[in-house]
């Protein structure tokens, strides 16, 4: 199998050639041999060998020739996709205390800029932090946890300055705008202030990665006297802080794929004794909020789609919980969030967004209506206790990302703001349907799909089909303005919502999990081979896409059934999941036994894994184009995950397609940072499909 549209970009120009070096290990009885094990420094975090550095610079070499003679379709595409951008972009204002808060863009700016200004001088803004500032003269930069002390006087933020995901935490006093000198390193997630404006609450990450420890900081005191709070003994769960509405309990949450295990603390105590809402126990998942003296908590202690409970504050206990919605094998709870005077749940029902209002002691349900039969919706920036408004932001395959007030007296939506495209969109030249695909074990798995007018059904189309499928994490059908590029240039649009997220319950995340992972890998193919029999397109007409986890999708469906597939690009993947699975010394490996398996100690998961990671199923034979992506700073996937995969892939592959491999050498799992400079690789990705697909 052969694809030429995608040229050397001269006859002499050689790929990188990676050294197999035997490392053999067993498990189980099995014996591994692991040749590009040498790609992963023994440093790591610090990648400093001078071998694999230049490896790594010698791919990214390889990757230039490879595209340089498409350099002017990149830079269409950037300008393209840019140009959807607005120069100047603010968002809508919302209120908290005696404030109302926004970030803006100002022309030209890779970053945003954070404002306030007093709800009595609407327009004396005030400059809280410019990310443009903090991120002068580094190559990347992300802005982490924010959060305002009850008095509005301080506000404690970090970033991370090389996406490692190691944020550094600092505290700003808005009265004189300049830092604090305080400086805490390893911080990870957002803090939480106390009631009294004097503590403040964060947590660390330990030298695995993982965020295991909850410290007490007091204002005017040195970090070596912050106090530990909680520390978590179980090396597969990770810790975080909460707050509820009423910011009368800080919440300290625990958990990890499938446990939840949250301990309160009263905002006004900040010293005092911690509380558990439940009893840790495997399998128990639930989440907390808490209103005029109850808690609210949606558990699935009793089904796996989740109920509603709730508790008096002063008995948190699980005895004590008085059912408000039960569970249902048609509603799908996922959130709440509790105002003075009402409650709103978030879920999904036949998997589509709903929200509801539940008012009164009888806790009286609205759902509220959207114009489109299929969309996303999720709730805003809700920063105030008591409300008489619900923020929401909306969006679906054609309509762009929208911010709406609900006001609850008068039951009516009000348009706050509309995504705006300076270059120009016209929704009517596109139209979008929602499918149901019978899977080979005769199971109806969704696709949404978005399309031109005018795009054939004679299989002689194009067609972007993209996939993630794990955690448990829904891919909705939302909005995006890069993709316009490609339906400007004839494609089809498609997401298949396949097992392993949570898009129609959580039966659908088990169901692709575990002893069940394959069911992923089948569905997306079959997804394919649907859509080629209805005349979307044909075998290596396809393009196919996804990250991460997403990524590790790419390889196994590649694996599958590679003459589908005209391009693949696959970002950061997890592609070496037996030998990540088999080292606890990686950050997320205990925490990930629970949604992958533990195939260390357990032999069926060791071989089931084995018959699906993408690296480990690798053989010689031909293979479509393929651009795979790492970070060299990923913590997530390790950049030796992608180097070690296309190292083999080019050992094994007998076809003359181009394989590529782009190591970000500065950031990590999300790539570069920077609203334009971000657009660079998208712009990179759908050149090399483009091109590949003989456009």
């Amino acid at each position: 199998m052969t694809n030429s549209s995608l040229p050397q970009a001269d006859s002499t120009l050689k790929p990188p050639v990676a050294e197999r070096r035997s490392h053999r290990f067993s498990h189980h009885g099995v014996e591994l041999d692991d040749p590009y094990h040498w790609l992963r420094d023994p440093d790591y975090p610090k990648v400093e060998s001078s071998e694999i550095l230049n490896h790594l610079k010698a791919e990214n070499a390889y990757f230039e020739a490879h595209m340089a003679p498409h350099q002017p379709l990149v830079d269409a595409l950037f300008t393209e996709i840019k140009g959807r951008q607005p120069v100047t972009e603010q968002s809508v204002p919302y209120p908290r205390g005696p404030h109302q808060y926004q970030w803006r863009y100002t022309e030209g700016a890779e970053y945003r800029s954070w404002y306030r200004a007093p709800l009595a001088t609407p327009d004396a803004w005030q400059l809280m932090l410019d990310e443009n500032e903090l991120a002068k003269g580094l190559e990347f930069f992300k802005l982490g946890g924010m959060a305002l002390s009850p008095n509005a006087r301080y506000l404690s933020w970090s970033s991370d300055t090389d996406g490692s995901e190691r944020f550094t935490l600092r505290i700003r006093d808005l009265d004189t705008g300049q830092d604090l000198p305080l400086s805490i390193e390893s911080s990870y997630g957002s803090p939480v202030w106390a009631a009294d404006n004097k503590h403040l609450f964060y947590t660390l990450v330990n030298e695995q990665w993982r965020p295991d420890k909850v410290m007490r900081h007091e204002l005017g005191t040195d970090s070596s006297a912050d106090v530990l709070v909680y520390q978590e003994q179980d090396e597969g769960f990770r810790v975080g802080l909460d707050q509820s509405q009423s910011d009368d309990y800080l919440m300290i949450v625990t958990g990890d794929h499938v446990t939840s295990d949250i301990k309160l603390l009263r905002s006004d105590t900040p010293k005092g004794p911690l509380v558990d809402m439940a009893p840790r126990q495997a399998g128990h998942e639930y989440s907390v909020d808490h209103r005029e003296g109850y808690f609210y908590i949606l558990t699935n202690d009793t089904h796996k789609n989740f109920r509603l409970v709730r508790t008096p504050e002063q008995t948190p206990g699980v005895k004590h919980w008085q059912p408000i919605i039960e569970a249902s094998n048609e509603q799908y709870l996922t959130g709440h969030l509790a105002f003075r005077d009402h409650l709103v749940l978030t879920s999904r029902i036949n998997g589509l967004d709903t929200i509801q209002l539940l008012q009164g002691e009888d806790h009286k349900i609205t759902t509220l209506s959207f114009p489109e039969a299929t969309y996303s919706v999720g709730l805003g920036s809700n920063a105030e206790y008591v409300s008489n408004k619900i923020r929401l932001g909306y969006e679906s395959m054609v309509t762009p990302g929208t911010v709406y007030d609900y006001h609850i007296d008068t039951k009516r939506l009000e348009l706050l703001k509309v995504q705006e495209i300076p270059s120009g969109y016209d929704a009517d030249q596109l139209d979008t349907e929602r499918l149901l695909v019978t899977a080979r074990d005769g199971v109806q798995v969704p696709v949404s799909i978005v399309y031109p007018k005018n795009f054939p059904r004679d299989g002689s189309g194009k067609l972007y089909l993209y996939g993630y499928g794990a955690y448990g994490y829904a891919i909705e059908p939302g909005f995006s303005t890069s993709r316009l590029s490609l339906l400007d240039r004839g494609f089809a649009f498609a997401i298949a919502h396949i097992r392993g997220g949570d898009d129609l319950g959580y039966h659908w995340y088990e169901q692709g999990k575990l002893d069940k992972r394959t069911n992923t890998f089948n569905d997306f193919v079959d997804v394919a081979g649907h859509l080629i029999d209805a005349g979307y397109s044909r075998a290596g007409n396809i393009a196919i896409a996804g990250g991460s986890a997403g990524g590790e999708l790419m390889g196994a469906v590649v694996n599958q059934a590679p003459k589908l597939w005209g391009a693949v690009a696959a970002h950061v993947p997890f592609v070496d999941v037996l030998c990540t699975m088999l080292d606890a010394s990686l950050p997320l490996t205990a925490g990930e036994w629970p949604e992958w398996g533990n195939p260390i100690t357990d032999a069926q998961a060791f071989d089931y894994i084995r018959s699906y990671s993408p690296i480990d199923q690798l053989k010689a034979g031909d293979y479509p184009p393929m651009l795979v992506t790492a970070g060299l700073n990923d913590p997530r996937v390790t950049y030796w995950e992608p180097a070690k995969y296309v190292a083999k892939l080019r050992y094994l592959k007998q076809d003359n397609n181009c394989l590529l491999l782009k190591t970000n050498m500065g950031a990590g799992h999300g790539g570069k940072s920077g609203r334009f400079d971000s657009i660079t690789e998208t712009a990179e990705e759908y050149a090399f499909i483009l091109r590949c697909l003989g456009l």
